[in-house]
């Protein structure tokens, strides 16, 4: 099982043919994602060949054809695509969105940083009334191993397994992912770490509860805002599987941003202190460290 992204999903990649774009598809493709076209209406009808290290696979380089359509509606028609993930400049974030959304399509995953903050609220809102999800902005997309990557998570460092991740941090993401790679992952989702992003701790927190196969969820915050907070107190009232968190900032200067756009401490609102406190008070065990916390995950799964 996993949440929102499955070996079935069908991928389209808003921005493939830029560079980032390029790059990212031929990693996708490579873990076994079914990209199935690229988006960009100054090239539709073409056929951009990739040349896949199939390295999960046990295979060679196999190259793959992936067809270009000219909005994410006639891709959408032609293969079937419910998940779109976009790798367009800050100032197209916005009409790229809103265009997916129009198109009906599922799941939007926007990679793109440094979209400002009312395009941000804008297309969030207009998304979630069209029934869209958006995972990001500013993220590294999401992952189920052995399954799908949509995003830039690397696919290599971890494998299937009961642990479920929630992360407002990218590189966090994928350290967790490594230092519990013996166990494995059934979805890791890189929400991202602006002041406003699509999809929150709470919403996985709800699909890894719902979720059969997730034994325990990983929860990784940071300094700035109340989102851990407020998910601190949704694990209060709805969340029976064991919940493990991690806080990046401990250490961070008041008043100054620390890599993320919504990773600021005003006074005494945000800190990483407060938040480790509200998370324990619900019985979320908190690691100082990331291996810690790796240790604090295999001690709640051995039961100790």
């Amino acid at each position: 099982m996993a949440i929102y992204l499955t070996k079935e999903s069908k991928v389209l990649v808003q921005g493939m043919t830029g560079g980032e774009g390029m790059k990212h598809t031929r990693r996708m493709l490579a873990a076994g994602t079914n990209v199935v076209g690229g988006v960009n209406p100054r090239k539709a009808g073409r056929t951009v060949d990739f040349d896949v290290p199939q390295c999960l696979r046990g295979l060679g380089d196999v190259p793959m054809a992936v067809p270009v359509f000219g909005s994410v509606a006639d891709g959408m028609r032609a293969t079937g695509a419910d998940v779109t993930v976009l790798f367009v400049p800050p100032a197209f974030a916005k009409a790229a969105v809103v265009e997916a959304a129009d198109a009906g399509i599922g799941l939007a995953v926007v990679i793109t940083e440094g979209i400002p903050v009312h395009d941000s609220v804008a297309f969030t809102a207009y998304a979630k009334g069209k029934g869209t999800r958006v995972v990001g902005p500013n993220c590294p997309g999401l992952i189920t191993p052995g399954q799908s990557n949509a995003g830039i998570i690397p696919a290599d460092i971890t494998k299937p397994g009961r642990i479920g991740l929630v992360s407002k941090s990218g590189t966090l993401t994928y350290q967790l992912m490594y230092e519990l790679r013996d166990i494995g992952f059934s979805t890791c989702v890189g929400i991202g770490g602006d002041p406003v992003v699509g999809t929150t701790h709470i919403d996985c927190l709800a699909a890894f509860q719902d979720d059969p196969d997730t034994e325990l969820i990983v929860l990784i915050g940071e300094i700035g805002g109340d989102a851990e907070e407020r998910a601190a107190a949704y694990v209060r009232e709805h969340v029976t599987k064991p919940v493990v968190g991690y806080i990046a900032g401990f250490t961070a200067p008041e008043g100054k941003t620390m890599g993320h756009a919504g990773a600021i401490v005003s006074g005494s609102s945000g800190t990483a202190a407060a938040k480790k406190e509200a998370l324990e008070a619900v019985g979320v065990s908190v690691g100082s460290t990331p291996t810690e916390t790796a240790k604090l995950v295999l001690a709640r799964l051995d039961g100790r």
